[in-house]
């Protein structure tokens, strides 16, 4: 098994809240991680919500708390039964005790809402991803480049060749429009979200347009805005938002877009293996994601953005952490030429560590206080930084 990095975060929370929800993407690996510490828990009542049998002990949701009230009570699939936030409000305040229940959510809306109505001050929540380039045992080009290319979500970063695990990420996009999406309680045409979702595949990495993408689909901008809600409530989709700068540049204001997963992108795209990647239009904006959602993945206390202007100058990623600003740039070369208005930004900026992450090892210098680095040596680096 991998051992997933938020494990032992989750297990501290155990101790110290009442209720831990973990929310992410369907088969991301919640339900192993749950049961790996369920397993190391005493008394544990483990329920998949999504199992009809396992619903029916849930009929008297009171008398079943009841009785298993010193167990940690483990509810998967959370959002089939929203209407157990309240119930768990009343036996949270009653046993006055941590540890009581761990709730796995795919990331559904009514989740998120009912919660933090209902368990608000009782309930801490942790996001489990795909899986991290930190948390695979061995960290070469090979491995990034099979996450690259097939993702990280386990079944599809696991499976035994390229064949199968585009299979499976393929059944996993028809399942999550035709299954998914009405089983989140979200009316959204599956056809509709369909031709959006693959909209958004070949737009990978840029600024978004609502009126365009509306036009594109006949359907109104705010439409176009719920479908983005939909896909980024359930970590199908990224949006960056524009870096806020005082500099004498007219800067851009629409955020840019990434699908959060490099595997569905290239399924979306039927990109089926890493010659077909690199020979296709999207593999630099399809890197430039991959390193997004690695930092993402990894890395904690970060806010991210992006820095545009009318003139085509740009940043892909500005990160901010307490006294740290940093820059990043994303290219798929091992000797990446820079643009003038790279270096513009960063002067206007007045940043003082810049990176360009390149598919290489170690790191070497392009410019003062710019380095042109591999991605893991960066992601080592910033999980220093406090």
């Amino acid at each position: 098994m991998i051992t997933r990095n938020k494990e032992k975060e989750i297990n501290e929370y155990i101790r110290y809240f009442p209720v831990v929800g973990i929310v992410g993407p369907r088969q991301c690996g919640k339900s192993t991680v749950a049961h790996h510490i369920a397993n190391k828990v005493k008394n544990t009542i483990y329920l998949d919500l999504e199992s009809p049998s396992d619903r029916a002990r849930l009929s008297d949701p009171v008398l079943f708390f009841s009785e298993h009230k010193e167990s940690l009570i483990c509810l998967d699939e959370i959002q089939f039964m929203p209407e157990l936030f309240q119930v768990m409000r009343g036996v949270v305040d009653q046993n006055k005790k941590n540890g009581q229940f761990l709730l796995l959510g795919s990331a559904s809306p009514d989740l998120l809402r009912q919660s933090s109505e209902t368990l608000a001050g009782r309930i801490v929540y942790l996001e489990l991803t795909p899986f991290a380039l930190g948390e695979l045992k061995k960290s070469d080009r090979l491995t990034i480049n099979r996450l690259w290319m097939r993702g990280g979500f386990p079944r599809s970063y696991l499976a035994p060749k390229e064949e199968v695990s585009m299979i499976w990420r393929k059944n996993f996009v028809r399942t999550f429009l035709e299954r998914d999406l009405s089983n989140f309680g979200i009316g959204v045409s599956p056809e509709n979200m369909r031709k959006f979702w693959m909209m958004c595949a070949h737009l990978h990495g840029q600024s978004l347009n609502l009126s365009n993408l509306g036009n594109s689909l006949s359907v109104s901008h705010t439409s176009v805005k719920n479908y983005i809600g939909v896909l980024s409530g359930t970590f199908m989709l990224k949006v960056l938002e524009p870096y806020q700068a005082n500099i004498e540049k007219r800067l851009k204001k629409t955020p840019k877009i990434y699908i959060s997963d490099t595997g569905l992108l290239h399924a979306l795209l039927n990109i089926n293996n890493l010659s077909e990647l690199l020979s296709h239009p999207v593999a630099g904006f399809s890197w430039e994601g991959f390193v997004l959602s690695q930092l993402t993945n990894t890395l904690s206390g970060w806010e991210f953005y992006y820095l545009g202007t009318a003139d085509q100058a740009e940043i892909d990623f500005i990160l901010k952490k307490g006294k740290h600003t940093i820059a990043i740039e994303c290219k798929l070369s091992k000797s990446p030429v820079m643009s003038r208005g790279f270096f513009t930004l960063i002067n206007n900026l007045k940043i003082k560590e810049a990176y360009v992450v390149c598919p290489i090892e170690g790191r070497f210098p392009l410019k003062k206080n710019i380095d042109a680095i591999g991605l893991e040596k960066l992601l080592e680096k910033l999980k220093g930084y406090k």
